[in-house]
């Protein structure tokens, strides 16, 4: 039987943008850029403490305890500001990489989103991730427009409530 290498999220950059693999010091920067409720609109739930976001990240930084997933995960710090602005992350099990996103609401409609989820659909591509895909509430307009960009499409499939959106290993 053959090991599985799990993934790595290493540090990637774009024109104007450092996505860079989660750390634990990163929940106290994190904690305000994701304090909006407004936020959770889509989602659910209510935005968590820096101490709550510690926790978390403690577990996600420690790795999925599957070795056949691996779990990545990076926030996105807007250059020249160096502040932080949000996340993305792709869950990965064989050839197939779930995603997200989110940006804070003082960053949103710069086109941050589209621009660090791109450059993370283009790490996956690199690599051998063949499907790439997204769960996007069907009145999130503005994750879909990010999805839209990355190459991404709608498919008839449904989970809780959110539309599965793909993008297929190219032919």
């Amino acid at each position: 039987m053959q090991a599985v290498t799990p993934f790595e999220a290493r540090p990637i950059g774009t024109g104007r943008l450092d996505l860079l693999p989660l750390r634990v010091e990163h929940a106290e920067e994190m904690a305000a850029v994701l304090r909006d409720p407004a936020l959770h609109t889509f989602t659910g739930g209510t935005p968590d403490t820096a101490e709550a976001l510690r926790s978390r990240y403690r577990r996600l930084t420690a790795g999925s305890p599957d070795p056949a997933v691996s779990w990545l995960n990076w926030v996105i710090r807007l250059r020249p500001d160096s502040c932080l602005t949000g996340y993305v992350q792709a869950t990965v099990t064989d050839a197939v990489a779930e995603i997200a996103w989110v940006v804070g609401t003082p960053w949103q409609g710069r086109g941050i989103a589209t621009e660090a989820a791109r450059a993370l659909v283009d790490r996956l591509a690199r690599q051998r991730v063949l499907t790439v895909i997204a769960h996007i509430h069907p009145d999130h307009h503005a994750s879909a427009a990010v999805a839209t960009a990355v190459g991404l499409r709608p498919t008839d499939l449904r989970q809780e409530g959110e539309i599965r959106w793909s993008r297929p290993a190219p032919l």
